[in-house]
């Protein structure tokens, strides 16, 4: 590297730290330290502990200042520190110092990128673990196959972001494919980060299960909802359920196929129906059934109250035409396209490898 490569460099190093800047200061962080602060020297009072309710509460609320407050002040000091240590090796000449740093340039983007990214996600329920529903559209076995696709991307998209993933229920289609799946999503701002990918998905190929080799267009829906926290109640009714069991029959070892293990719960007043078949144990798979139950009939209450204009969580469309956020064409040209932004890209396979950061990412700035 050349003296020109190495001023570019410290430009690219201000320039990330000037935006960070400037985004520390339209967030006001200094603001949400004094108020972290302040939430903190109360917990220190002696009386405060006697209420364990009013303690609890302000100390998930000092966690959630400091999440947002911890990333800027690392990155931060961490930039300051090397831009003071690159001004002192240029002028030392000390190259090799110069080059370490000039390294570090990408990784510093990519950190402010999702800095930027996580102060998009601010509502309530963001920062909460995440279910995923899929269910495909009309179609038979092409539908079903299609809603497998989209169960694979999801499932390595949240391997490759740290998340926990577990399969809640599978359950397989008669040919190819599934009838359904439900997995959970464990980790910060799974359902932020999920959000973006509810609603209608459409893909367009020649289809294997076509003797013919003619071009198909299948539908299937995605469904996010927000994990309820243990705090938070919801009334349920144990008349007004309905609890079937039967034999699992997705994948999940030998042992889970044996016994009647797996467990469906029918809301009656919603029509509301979860399942789980991931445990051996039937008492298990009814409390998880329980959780998801909580957390899709919460979504529904938080929905009434929601303007019609504002994104429906757990909206019902039609798995159709028209409908659809997002389109996967294998022919007659590779394309994925989200029509609510308009990002799109044409490495198909990326995507399906579970390479949908830049779709989701797209979106919340658009929604911002």
């Amino acid at each position: 590297m050349d003296e020109r490569d190495f001023r570019e460099c410290q430009r690219e190093l201000k320039n990330i730290m000037a935006m960070l800047a400037e985004l520390y200061g339209s967030v006001d962080i200094d603001a949400l330290k004094k108020k972290a602060a302040g939430l903190h020297q109360k917990t220190l009072n002696e009386e405060f502990w006697h209420n364990k309710e009013l303690l609890a509460k302000t100390n998930r609320e000092i966690s959630s200042l400091r999440r947002r407050i911890d990333p800027f002040e690392h990155l931060m000091s961490e930039m300051k520190e090397d831009a003071e240590l690159f001004e002192m090796a240029v002028q030392e000449g000390d190259a090799e110092v110069v080059k370490d740093i000039c390294g570090k340039i990408e990784a510093y983007r990519k950190k402010f990128g999702e800095i930027e990214t996580l102060e998009l996600l601010s509502g309530d329920d963001d920062f909460s673990n995440a279910f995923v529903a899929i269910h495909p559209g009309a179609g038979g076995t092409e539908s079903q196959d299609w809603a497998n696709m989209l169960f694979r991307m999801y499932y390595r998209w949240g391997e490759q972001k740290g998340f926990a993933v577990e399969v809640i229920d599978y359950t397989p289609g008669e040919e190819a494919g599934i009838k359904s799946a439900t997995i959970q999503f464990t980790g910060e701002y799974a359902y932020g980060l999920l959000k973006a990918e509810k609603g209608i998905h459409r893909l367009v190929r020649i289809s294997p299960f076509d003797a013919n080799k003619r071009r198909h267009t299948s539908f299937a829906s995605v469904e996010i909802i927000p994990e309820v926290s243990e705090d938070i109640e919801v009334d349920i009714k144990e008349s007004d359920l309905r609890i079937d069991t039967y034999r699992a029959s997705g994948a999940g070892g030998q042992h889970v196929n044996k016994t009647d293990s797996a467990v469906r719960i029918t809301h009656m007043p919603t029509g509301i129906v979860v399942q789980c078949q991931n445990e051996r144990s039937q008492h298990k798979n009814k409390a998880f059934a329980m959780k998801v139950l909580k957390a899709r009939l919460y979504e529904l209450r938080k929905k009434e109250f929601e303007d019609k204009q504002q994104e429906k969580i757990g909206e019902k469309k039609e798995i159709s035409w028209g409908n659809q956020i997002r389109s996967y064409v294998f022919q007659p040209y590779t394309m994925v396209k989200d029509h609510r932004t308009g990002e799109e890209t044409g490495n198909i396979e990326q995507v399906f490898d579970g390479g949908i950061d830049r779709f989701i990412y797209a979106y919340l700035r658009a929604m911002t």
